[in-house]
């Protein structure tokens, strides 16, 4: 199911100039130091997409870890398992650091004496929030609201400017009853437009699904796909005619409810849904419509943006 949109804008900058002008190369793909041009327009971001957040919305921003057992629980570990990164340690086993530090030294590698810590890095930020949903009991008549960010990390090294292992995911989450929840997703879809005007940018809404593993895996998100579980916002970035997934539209159904034990005043299993903003996708998709000169851009959105 693809929304009709109109044509998608030429873009005025092109990658590599965004790569040269922006961003500053760590000697590993996908992973930037960020020039202070580009943080102002991330912070602007962060307040435009505050004035859009659910009224009574609880705010949490979580650390880019979390634990091992949660991310386990929820199913991550069997449905991403290629995109999901491990906290490993040395420890303090005074033997094994210093064999470790030795074989680094001679030439070897120190990273065979590391162990898997209680950590993970966070590959969404929504993740924490429902096990802190459900400590609290029943979902009353309303649904719950949350406006969770962190810093993410997925394990797919790609020089392309659009695809970074370490970003910033901010997301709108609901929990409540099924009709409740579908109302919350099919409402941002619709909001879709309106943010793409104020942003200045161009779009298209397409159903998607998430990189599931494995043929087990491709069946899923066919599953998904045909369901119509998971819609993204596609705006240009590196060119028109591959637009990058800046926002996405997701409908988890019951699935953390059952994980986490959440149910509804009525006895059923809550379900959960969130709208999620890649803000280094949109930050990236305004430097490739807009340019590189912030001053230049159209007034209207550094209005929005604060800048």
């Amino acid at each position: 199911m693809t929304m009709a949109t109109p044509a998608l804008d030429k873009l005025a900058a092109a990658p590599e100039e965004l790569l040269a002008r922006l961003f500053t190369p760590m000697n590993v793909d996908g992973v930037y130091g960020r020039t202070g041009a580009y943080e102002d327009v991330v912070e602007g971001l962060g307040r435009y997409i505050s004035t859009l957040r659910p009224k009574g919305a609880e705010v949490f921003r979580f650390p880019p870890v979390v634990s091992r057992t949660l991310i386990e629980k929820s199913g991550y570990l069997k449905s991403f398992p290629h995109l999901l990164g491990c906290v490993c340690a040395l420890g303090t086993d005074v033997k094994r650091v210093t064999e470790a530090v030795a074989r680094y030294e001679a030439g070897g590698s120190w990273t065979d004496s590391a162990q898997a810590s209680e950590l993970v890095l966070a590959p969404a930020a929504c993740y924490p929030v429902y096990p802190i949903a459900a400590e609290r009991g029943v979902i009353g008549a309303e649904p719950l609201m949350f406006d969770v960010a962190s810093d993410c990390f997925r394990r797919e090294p790609s020089k392309e400017i659009d695809r970074f292992q370490s970003f910033r995911m901010r997301e709108f989450v609901a929990i409540g009853a099924p009709q409740q929840i579908q109302a919350f997703r099919d409402q941002w879809m619709a909001r879709a437009p309106e943010i793409a005007a104020d942003l200045g940018v161009t779009h298209a809404i397409d159903a998607a699904s998430d990189p599931f593993f494995g043929r087990e895996g491709q069946m899923v998100g066919r599953f998904q796909t045909a369901n119509a579980l998971k819609f993204e916002m596609l705006i240009p970035v590196r060119s028109t005619e591959k637009p990058t997934a800046c926002m996405s539209f997701n409908c988890h159904r019951d699935h953390f409810g059952e994980v986490w034990g959440m149910k509804t005043a009525d006895g059923e299993l809550a379900h959960t849904a969130c709208v999620a903003f890649g803000i280094d996708r949109l930050a990236v998709a305004l430097f490739a419509r807009h340019g590189v000169e912030v001053g230049g851009w159209p007034a209207p959105v550094r209005a929005k943006l604060g800048l």
